[in-house]
């Protein structure tokens, strides 16, 4: 049994590490020079991954209800990667991800995520992604406080107070304490959709904060 768990944890590290050094030749192979990445959720992990890794090719990072630091697995987050296709269970995830529930009843919004969901080869690119037990997933997005200290440039935190998927008190409060640089502002009456329930503010943060 212990075997099998280190096997699955360098799984999950292995398929982070795979993003990262993808985005990271993407980057390289269009010779751009010091980017600045906006990373939202998984995202936001994948995107410290970078800017520690490779800390000459990143400018700035905006983190939306970022992963990257250890946490205990919600099960919010656990339904999310779990996910199989029905009608009723992308409402429930819209429902989740959003603190205005008024989103989990538009069933026009709820039936164009279903269908996306269920496009040829959707479903099994997903679940392979984070098969069961999936804390190790949590795991292998995470740095360890030395790492996160190493990241030296300007850090945008952005997070809904109400996001019951990643805990703002559990993972951004936590990083603007120890990501050297890093401002953090918490949107209040939004869950893990900042971009959606909050476009206009959001985007002004992020042009502002791209401009200084």
């Amino acid at each position: 049994m212990v075997d099998i768990g280190l096997e699955e944890e360098e799984e999950g590290k292995d398929s982070v590490g795979l993003f990262v050094e993808h985005m990271i030749a993407f980057i390289e192979t269009k010779k751009l020079n010091k980017v600045s990445i906006i990373g939202n959720s998984m995202g936001g992990g994948l995107a410290l991954h970078i800017a520690h890794r490779r800390p000459d090719l990143v400018k700035k990072l905006i983190l939306m209800g970022s992963a990257g630091i250890d946490f205990p697995i919600t099960k919010e987050l656990d339904d999310v990667w779990g996910y199989t296709p029905s009608f009723e269970n992308m409402k429930n995830l819209v429902a989740a991800f959003s603190n205005d529930q008024s989103m989990a009843e538009n069933d026009n919004l709820v039936e164009m995520r279903y269908q996306a969901s269920i496009q040829e080869g959707f479903q099994e690119a997903f679940s392979a992604m984070f098969p069961a037990p999936r804390q190790r997933h949590v795991n292998a997005l995470s740095l360890t406080e030395g790492q996160l200290r190493e990241i030296d440039i300007p850090v945008l935190l952005i997070h809904g107070r109400e996001d019951h998927i990643i805990p703002l008190d559990k993972t951004s409060w936590k990083l603007s304490q120890i990501l050297p640089h890093a401002q953090l502002h918490v949107f209040p009456n939004c869950g893990h959709w900042v971009q959606i329930e909050k476009t206009q503010p959001f985007t002004g943060q992020v042009i502002e904060f791209l401009k200084q």
